[in-house]
């Protein structure tokens, strides 16, 4: 099997954990980085063995490169992610796939057209104790789906990112920053959505930075920070979700799925691993269920080494864009519904993705070891 070769465009504080887990599978090879800021890029070349740093069109010219992660800030990532199609590459991208769901809509049909892959953050649907959910449910630990609750609930970033503004920015703000990790856990756990129904406000007009290197300065709020949704599912499950940088303090769950016939606790999507605790109406009390995959740190990249996996086997991938356009799309639509206090129907479709099976796992040495070989 042919390895993938690999550019990074976008050097910031998530590229190095992408450096660090995709040295563990050996059927890609990073080859290239990039950034608007050069020395980054020669700090990471330098850091993780890239044998060249270059400038993004420099990256993107070049025929060896077969796959391109696009880690740029979220305002820019359709129009890279563009780019990168048009010169012939796969791309994966941080999320969300773009700020405006017209735009993702074009690269995904830029991709279709150009019989290229596009994938998606977030990937921690895959990790083991969010498919180890998705195994309770598919065996039907707890009966039917009823519905779901989510909940993100913090006061902001400005206390600890060091260059916070982007999070309060058109585009920016508490869904699509994190309601990517918990719509996609969703529709994992539940299926795809069929439409939303939402009410958004921006409490603080503006903001003041407490963490360094910018304390001090104020940020104007240009986006909803307090969002409330329903979300209808084609399955019939309904979810509530509340995403927010309002809340100063909460003892609210990350997510819990209800069935016919118990409740499933459901780990941080933020992550790849955590407690998983299931109750039934056979269960006198809470139960914790042991993983039943590998995957349980932090693998951020998984999704690129699955998909790097999938197109040289010829099959779909999982953290796709198309998942990520139908996650877009209900993100965007609750913000839609509060302004026009009607529903909002999902029109980027997108199938529930296929659970990961047993043969993906890691090594005893900590090689990635990903087949579908059953």
């Amino acid at each position: 099997m042919a390895t993938l070769k690999i550019g990074i465009i976008g050097c910031g504080n998530i590229s190095g954990i992408y450096c660090e887990n995709l040295a563990r599978y050996s059927g890609v090879q990073l080859l290239a980085c990039s950034d608007l800021d050069m020395d980054r890029a020669r700090a990471l070349r330098e850091r993780y063995g890239f044998p060249m740093a270059l400038s993004v069109d420099e990256l993107l010219s070049r025929p060896d490169i077969d796959l391109v992660i696009n880690l740029t800030v979220p305002k820019a990532h359709s129009a890279i992610s563009a780019n990168a199609v048009q010169s012939g590459k796969h791309v994966y991208s941080e999320k969300p796939l773009a700020v405006d769901v017209n735009a993702a809509a074009a690269v995904l049909q830029q991709a279709r057209d150009r019989e290229l892959r596009i994938g998606c953050a977030p990937d921690t649907f895959l990790g083991g104790s969010h498919q180890t959910c998705r195994r309770l449910i598919d065996r039907g630990d707890i009966g039917e789906p009823v519905g779901a609750t989510a909940f993100m609930l913090c006061h902001g970033h400005e206390s600890w990112h060091p260059n916070p503004a982007f999070y309060y920015e058109a585009g920016g703000g508490p869904m699509m920053d994190m309601g990517p990790y918990y719509l996609t856990a969703l529709v994992n756990l539940l299926g795809p959505i069929k439409r939303v129904t939402g009410i958004s406000r921006a409490t603080f007009p503006s903001r003041t930075i407490t963490s360094n290197p910018l304390a001090g300065q104020r940020i104007a709020v240009e986006t909803p920070t307090h969002i409330c949704s329903v979300l209808d599912f084609q399955s019939g499950a309904i979810a509530s979700v509340v995403m927010s940088f309002d809340v100063w303090h909460t003892t609210l769950p990350r997510i819990e799925v209800y069935g016919s016939e118990g409740t499933l606790l459901v780990p941080d999507p933020n992550g790849f691993g955590g407690e998983v605790r299931i109750r039934s109406i056979r269960d006198s009390e809470w139960r914790v269920v042991a993983p039943i995959a590998d995957f349980l740190g932090n693998a951020r990249g998984l999704g690129v080494a699955e998909m790097a996996e999938a197109i040289q086997a010829n099959r779909p991938h999982r953290a796709s864009g198309q998942l990520a356009g139908h996650v877009l799309d209900a993100m965007a639509g609750a913000d839609i519904s509060s302004k026009t206090g009607m529903h909002h129907a999902i029109t980027c479709t997108a199938d529930r993705p296929a659970p990961l099976p047993p043969t993906y796992r890691i090594g005893s040495d900590g090689t990635w070891l990903l087949t579908e070989e059953m």
